[in-house]
């Protein structure tokens, strides 16, 4: 059973336990055994957890997981002093043009672990913490194939995705082709675009632990925006 935007949210809970019953890898074991929030749970009470992954390319089947960055926090409260960032050496060679992106480089990889080295400080950072993301597609797809490489199992979890409520919050963002012969142009809900429209700051793009944290930022914003703290988590997560 493997839940999808579509479905409602009383699934995650069924998936998790049914996971924590059929796993093998301890590590994953332990990660579905958490104490998960359930679907009605106010946001204000929700343990969150910003997550950003920089890769090799786009394709989770021939690319791989560089560096992965993660930050707690709470509606109220972002724990820098949490922080958690990971490099990751690949299994697929770097790809130039991503370089100028992430400017993650072959030395600075040289030493560091593979994925299956440091998936146990992956889920104790992620186990009953519901992930916050922009673009859920990118960190859902590439830490299941990393984790379906290393140990032949699945690793899915619910995910808030920022980028998500701004595409909700902004349904007309393409324009017809009258404003597009006008001269308007789309509207971005890229992390960058997305933050500017709340007033928050300009950060370095394409950096995981960067971006964590304007992932974090960017969703304390929608909610005190645009949502609710008394919204139920089961209406976001997906």
């Amino acid at each position: 059973m493997k839940p999808t935007v579509a479905n409602h949210a009383s699934d995650w809970p069924a998936y998790l336990a049914n996971m924590a019953a059929s796993t093998r890898q301890p590590s994953l074991q332990r990660f579905y055994k958490a104490e998960w929030p359930a679907a009605d749970t106010p946001l204000s009470e929700v343990e969150f957890i910003a997550l950003d992954i920089e890769t090799t390319g786009l394709n989770p089947k021939r690319h791989s997981i560089l560096s992965i960055g993660a930050v707690p926090f709470t509606l109220g409260r972002i724990r820098s002093n949490q922080a958690w960032q990971q490099l990751v050496r690949p299994h697929s060679d770097l790809i130039p043009e991503s370089v100028v992106f992430h400017r993650i480089t072959h030395s600075d990889i040289r030493q560091a672990p593979r994925f299956a080295q440091i998936m146990d400080s992956l889920v104790d950072q992620l186990a009953g913490r519901v992930a916050v993301v922009h673009y859920r597609n990118i960190e859902r797809n590439f830490i299941d194939q990393a984790v379906r490489q290393a140990f032949g199992e699945s690793l899915l979890f619910p995910m808030v995705d920022t980028m998500q409520i701004e595409a909700d919050l902004h349904p007309q963002r393409q324009p017809g082709w009258l404003l597009r012969l006008l001269g308007r142009k789309p509207l971005s809900i890229r992390l960058a675009d997305s933050r500017t429209r709340y007033n928050l700051p300009l950060y370095q793009a394409h950096h995981a632990l960067t971006d964590a944290l304007g992932t974090a930022e960017l969703l304390q914003a929608q909610v005190a925006t645009h949502l609710s703290p008394r919204q139920h988590l089961g209406d976001l997560w997906c």
